[in-house]
């Protein structure tokens, strides 16, 4: 936040999916070959994309995907960016019998760089999808370039450990990251002593939260933040469950979060600000190759906001900044007219059960109203 030093700026994002036809079109595309019921080359997301919007001249540079999200970073400087990377980073390994494997060429992986992402959420129903052994070359090719990962591991502890980002102010921001079995995470996923795997939450029970909070107390500092990522609930549907909710305000409440990152499904979801504390109950899609693909059209799956999060040196939210944005030519498009108004209501509709609002703001981009703010 201009002006306010003590305030940190977090760049946070739905599922960004760069395996299958964005890996294609980057400029070391792995193996097209898929083991899925209906298409069998990656390359036939690329051609169904290109048939809806356009060619798209291939290799591009690493940059192009992002499109204009490189020029909102450069403006907004965050402290923090924060991505859910829902793909296996591998050459190796086996699909697994779930009928989507997604997995990306580590040489691809400058795709991160470019962007200047801080730090990757693994805790997804798609980091196993080439089994341990992919997992095993994930781990290694991200830490291979530098690139913190939370949420998985070789064994429960390291899946269960933060990620810690220093921020700006000398404090730190403890990320932590989990999914559950409702976004397609089976049991057998779980990481245990001796079992690579995810951090995966049997439930989202009043246990769950003080097994929770017990952790985080393990690392916290004075001036530390903390934020909570998790892959939870399906991928269609705008309601909030009852229990999201309430788990959602129990780690705020004994577990001292700041922040609740939430993503899973594949459209934007509501907002709420809960004790000053700001939860995101789902981010929707940042990139995926699904643009020609025709299906729940009511979602506007191809739809999308950068969210940018200014909290105080306490945790609190000072603003929330969204930029909208649109999915075409396997890039990210600034989201105008008819899109960007799609946004706005959606984000107005399913935010007013929780008593916030959305402004549009001399930007082109919303900004979140809520009790107590000065918005």
């Amino acid at each position: 936040m201009p002006g306010n030093p003590v305030a940190a700026r977090l760049f946070l994002t739905g599922d960004l999916m760069c395996a299958r036809g964005i890996d294609q079109i980057l400029p070391h595309p792995g193996d097209p070959r898929l083991y899925e019921a209906y298409v069998k080359d990656a390359g036939d997301y690329v051609r169904l994309a290109e048939r809806r919007n356009g060619a798209i001249a291939r290799p591009v540079d690493f940059a192009y995907v992002w499109g204009m999200a490189l020029e909102a970073l450069r403006q907004r400087r965050p402290d923090v960016r924060l991505v859910n990377l829902e793909t296996a980073v591998t050459r190796n390994g086996w699909p697994l019998p779930k009928g989507i494997n997604y997995r990306m060429n580590p040489a691809n992986l400058p795709v991160l760089e470019v962007a200047g992402i801080d730090c990757c959420v693994l805790a997804n129903n798609h980091v196993l999808d080439w089994g341990e052994a992919g997992l095993a070359e994930t781990l290694a090719s991200l830490d291979g370039h530098g690139l913190r990962h939370v949420g998985a591991g070789l064994d429960r502890n390291a899946a269960l450990t933060p990620a810690i980002v220093p921020l700006a102010d000398d404090g730190r921001l403890l990320v932590f990251a989990y999914a559950t079995g409702d976004c397609g995470v089976p049991p057998d996923w779980a990481a245990s002593a001796q079992r690579p795997g995810v951090a995966r939450l049997d439930d989202l029970s009043p246990r769950s939260v003080q097994r929770i909070a017990q952790h985080i107390r393990t690392f916290k500092q004075p001036g530390d933040r903390v934020l909570v990522s998790l892959h939870w609930g399906g991928n269609w549907g705008f309601a909030v469950a009852p229990e999201q909710q309430r788990f959602a305000h129990g780690l705020i409440d004994e577990a001292g979060v700041d922040l609740v990152h939430g993503h899973s499904s594949h459209h934007i979801k509501g907002l709420e600000v809960y004790r000053q504390r700001l939860i995101l109950y789902g981010c929707g899609d940042l990139l995926n190759d699904y643009e020609g693909i025709d299906g729940h059209a009511a979602y506007r799956s191809h739809l999308g906001l950068l969210y940018f999060a200014d909290l105080a040196s306490d945790g609190r939210l000072l603003a929330l900044e969204m930029l909208p944005t649109c999915q075409r030519q396997l890039s990210i498009h600034r989201a105008k007219g008819a899109d960007r108004q799609w946004l706005q209501d959606t984000l107005q509709r399913e935010s007013a059960q929780f008593a916030c609002t959305v402004r549009p703001t001399s930007e082109s981009s919303f900004a979140l109203v809520w009790p107590g703010s000065h918005g």
